[in-house]
């Protein structure tokens, strides 16, 4: 199955990663699902309320600070969820990204991750957006790469 995003909704995700770098953003990704597709209808970027200190990870802080870690509070996952609800729309995926590393999903994103979701990733090097992924877990709970397909809106003017 593939992705369908439009060029607006990426222009989101760039502007959000790159404002919050060298720390991971995150968002959710509200949409519906086709035959043939999962369709994007909106991007809602999300504070990355991931907090080393609450965690009791304490021996190595790059490692597990925001930089490397995202997290979204739950109420903001549940209240999403409902008022997806109402429009006949539900969360279809998350994204993130990762400062200064591809758009591969590390081994923390597959273990936190839920196999309905798309996960896209952006890669931000050095304050700039690069690379973006979509991925998709398995019946094995392995990543499996998943296509994006960009449609660009028209001018309307």
């Amino acid at each position: 199955m593939n992705l369908q995003l439009k060029t607006n909704h990426l222009e989101i995700i760039k502007n959000h990663a790159e404002k919050t770098y060298p720390d991971e953003c995150c968002g959710l990704i509200l949409g519906y699902i086709d035959s043939e597709y999962k369709i994007v209808v909106e991007i809602i970027p999300t504070e990355n309320v991931w907090n080393r200190e609450k965690s009791n990870f304490t021996e190595n802080q790059e490692e597990y600070s925001t930089r490397s870690r995202y997290a979204i509070a739950p109420q903001v996952m549940l209240q999403t969820q409902k008022e997806a609800r109402n429009r006949n729309l539900n969360i279809i995926g998350i994204y993130h990204s990762h400062p200064d590393y591809p758009a591969v999903p590390s081994e923390w994103d597959r273990i936190y991750a839920w196999p309905e979701y798309s996960y896209v990733i952006l890669s931000v090097q050095n304050t700039q957006a690069g690379e973006l992924q979509s991925w998709t877990l398995d019946e094995n709970h392995q990543f499996q790469a998943e296509t994006i397909e960009l449609i660009k809106l028209a001018n309307l003017s």
